[in-house]
């Protein structure tokens, strides 16, 4: 049951991919760890950060971090579902560019993204 890797108190771990903000890189999507909180950039970004974080961590379930969009995936069924509200904030900020960060995004970002 993905309700096992669900913590609804856990605030996210900021507003941006966390692994991608260490390394000074950029993203496509954002995905929040359902169970610690960690943000981590999506499967079409280059780092796939998210996916990352749950095979090193066994945390399975994410929520998208993206505005207006609240669904749930585990990496472990390979499901989506819907589930409870986390912690506030359920999304990055609305003027966070996607991707991004804006000055961290390549020219070239379209053509590294189809190119991986």
């Amino acid at each position: 049951m993905s309700e096992q890797f669900i913590d609804t108190t856990v605030a996210p771990s900021g507003p941006g991919c966390f692994d991608c903000e260490a390394a000074g890189s950029w993203w496509f999507h954002l995905r929040r760890c359902a169970e610690c909180g960690h943000v981590g950039c999506c499967d079409d970004s280059l780092n796939r950060h998210a996916r990352a974080h749950a095979a090193e961590t066994g945390h399975l379930v994410i929520q998208s971090y993206e505005p207006g969009e609240d669904w749930f995936w585990n990496f472990g069924t390979d499901e989506g579902f819907t589930g409870p509200t986390l912690a506030s904030p359920t999304e990055h900020p609305d003027d966070q560019s996607v991707p991004g960060p804006r000055e961290r995004v390549p020219a070239d970002w379209m053509e590294q993204l189809r190119a991986r």
